[in-house]
């Protein structure tokens, strides 16, 4: 079978995609971010708080311009939020239901004594990757994955963590130490 115009242009094309996929940061991101913990970490620990915290809301804009969300949920699909006592009351508003109700329905202590969710996937996670309680959803929810605030600094431990899952978070860290 001989190759046509057609076929080498597209082959160059594939070429192409998969060069730029190798140069941009978030290609196979999820071994990269496993690879460099010890990095984040020793960066984390050393940054310029002022330098970074400047650099944040931009930085996360930018993060979030090139991942959507809804495509990913990761967050949703495999962890849970803490469920503080004011989240706690406006969803148990929302759902209609006394509070004791909510809790044993949707949520457990955790081992820190914090109320999370009693299994994963998040109960409120829809198939389409949207939250069925979105405007009524933990304060948790509503700052993750926190790359445009101080906990990005402040708790390295859950910043690294998040890091293995969340490609915000991972895109972030990298441009930071760029």
């Amino acid at each position: 079978m001989q190759k046509t115009k057609n076929d080498n242009e597209n082959q160059r094309l594939v070429g192409l995609y998969i060069y730029k996929m190798k140069e941009d940061v978030l290609y196979n991101w999820e071994k990269k971010t496993l690879q460099n913990q010890k990095k984040y970490a020793h960066f984390l620990k050393k940054a310029d708080r002022n330098k970074v915290l400047k650099a944040l809301p931009a930085l996360n804009e930018e993060a979030f311009e090139k991942i959507e969300c809804l495509k990913c949920a990761n967050c949703c699909r495999n962890y849970s939020p803490r469920f503080k006592t004011p989240d706690i009351k406006r969803l148990s508003r929302h759902l209609q239901m006394k509070e004791s109700v909510c809790i044993e329905t949707y949520l457990r202590l955790d081992h820190e004594g914090d109320y999370v969710a009693k299994k994963t996937p998040c109960p409120f996670l829809g198939e389409d990757n949207y939250c069925n309680i979105y405007e009524n959803r933990p304060s948790d929810c509503h700052r993750f994955p926190y790359t445009d605030e101080d906990v990005l600094l402040k708790r390295p431990k859950l910043t690294l963590k998040n890091s293995t899952f969340c490609p915000i978070v991972y895109y972030v860290l990298e441009k930071l130490g760029e």
